[in-house]
C-alpha cells in the first residue's frame, strides 16, 4: 500500500476568478480498495459537495473498470478481459484501451521490469498473500516450480490490442493482466486533470497515496501544497521528507504496509520479474514528477531496480526526480530533489 500524508495546516481563503473561495475536505475508503482525501477550494460547501460526487464517481468508473478481481453487470472490465481475451477478441471501453497502451509504454520504459502481462506469476503471489495474512499459523510461499511455469506465459507481444476496433486479445490462452502497478496512478492522473479543468481552482488530492497538486493551498497564486512522505522506518514518529509543491505528483513504493512473514522473514508485495520473488533492494522509492500515471509506474520499476541503476534511469529522464531509502533506512536523492524539501 502506497502512502503519503497531506499536510493540512492551512485553512485560509483565496481568490478565484475573482470569487471569494474557501477551503473544503474530505475522505473516502471505497476506491481502489484503500483511504483517499481530497483538499480543494470551492465556492461553497454545496459546490464542493457536488463537485466531490463528479470526481468520486469518475475514479469508482476507473476502479470498476481496472479491477481483475470483479465484475459488473453490463460492463467489460479487466476481470472479464482475463476470462474471455484468451478466446476471442473482446471489445472494451476506450478508458481501457488508453491504459494498456500506456502500460505498453511503461513495459518499454522500464526495459522489461514493470510488465502487467505478469499477472499469472502475481496471481500466485496474491493467493499466498492473502492466505497467510489469514492464517499466519499456516503461511507459505508460492512454488518455484510453479512460479517459473507461470513465467512462461508473461510476454507482452502475446497481448494483442487493436486500437481501431477496440479490441484485445491473448494470443497466449494462459496470460493473464495485472495492472497494479499502473491503473491507480493512470486513474488518479485522468480524474485528476478532469478536476482541474471543471471543478476547483486548487486541489491536493491523495488516492491511496498517489499525491496530485495544483493550484495553491490558500488559492492565493503563491503557496504551495505541504506534502509529507511517510517514513518506511517503524520506529521513526516524523515523515520522510516534507515537500512544498504545486502542479507535481508523489509517488511512493514501499514494502512497511502490504507485506506477510514466512518463518520470521517479511515478504513485501512488490515482486521482482527477474527473481519472480519479492524485491529486497530497498524500504522505499518515491517518484515526484508532473504525471501521477509516470509516477506510479515508475517508483515500482525503481523498487525493483539497485540504487545506481535507479538514479541512472531518473537522471536520464525530464523533470523526474526521486528519493530511495534502502534497508538500513539510509535516504538517498536524484540530482534535483532536495530542491522541493521544505
Amino acid at each position: 500500500m502506497l502512502f503519503i500524508a497531506l499536510m493540512m495546516v492551512c485553512t485560509g481563503c483565496g481568490n478565484s476568478e475573482g470569487g471569494k473561495t474557501e477551503r473544503f475536505s474530505s475522505s473516502f475508503i471505497d476506491v481502489f480498495d484503500t483511504a483517499s482525501t481530497v483538499i480543494a477550494y470551492d465556492n461553497s460547501q454545496e459546490d464542493f459537495d457536488a463537485h466531490l460526487e463528479t470526481f468520486h464517481q469518475m475514479l469508482e468508473e476507473y476502479n470498476k473498470l481496472y479491477d481483475i478481481y470483479n465484475t459488473y453487470d453490463g460492463m467489460v472490465n479487466l476481470a472479464v478481459i482475463n476470462q474471455r481475451a484468451k478466446d476471442e477478441p473482446v471489445e472494451v471501453d476506450q478508458r481501457i484501451i488508453d491504459l494498456l497502451e500506456y502500460c505498453r509504454e511503461v513495459y518499454d520504459m522500464s526495459n522489461g521490469q514493470t510488465n502487467i502481462c505478469f499477472g499469472t506469476v502475481l496471481s500466485l503471489w496474491h493467493d499466498s498473500r492473502t492466505y497467510s495474512v489469514n492464517n499466519p499459523e499456516k503461511a507459505y510461499l508460492p512454488d518455484m516450480q510453479e512460479l517459473k511455469q507461470a513465467a512462461e506465459h508473461t510476454d507482452f507481444d502475446d497481448l494483442i490490442i487493436d486500437k481501431e476496433k477496440r479490441t484485445v486479445y491473448f494470443k497466449d490462452p494462459n496470460l493473464r493482466l495485472d495492472v497494479g502497478a499502473v491503473a491507480k496512478g493512470f486513474a488518479v492522473r485522468e480524474a485528476s486533470a478532469y478536476a482541474k479543468e471543471n471543478l476547483w481552482p486548487s486541489a491536493a488530492i491523495s488516492i491511496g497515496g498517489n499525491v496530485v497538486t495544483f493550484g495553491y493551498k490558500n488559492d492565493d497564486g503563491k503557496t504551495l501544497w505541504n506534502i509529507g512522505i511517510e517514513s518506511p522506518d517503524p520506529d521513526s514518529k516524523e515523515n520522510l521528507e516534507s515537500l512544498a509543491i504545486t502542479e507535481l505528483s508523489v509517488v511512493t513504493s514501499g514494502d512497511y504496509q502490504r507485506y506477510y512473514i514466512v518463518d520470521g522473514k517479511k515478504y513485501c508485495h512488490i515482486i521482482n520479474p527477474k527473481t519472480l520473488m519479492p524485491a529486497e533492494y530497498m524500504a522505499s522509492v518515491s517518484v515526484l514528477c508532473k504525471d501521477s500515471a509516470l509516477g506510479d509506474a515508475l517508483s515500482t520499476t525503481l523498487f525493483n531496480m539497485s540504487i545506481e541503476e535507479g538514479r541512472s534511469l531518473v537522471d536520464s529522464m525530464d523533470d523526474v526526480e526521486a528519493v530511495w531509502v534502502d534497508k538500513d533506512y539510509k535516504k538517498t536523492y536524484s540530482a534535483g530533489f532536495e530542491q522541493y524539501i521544505k
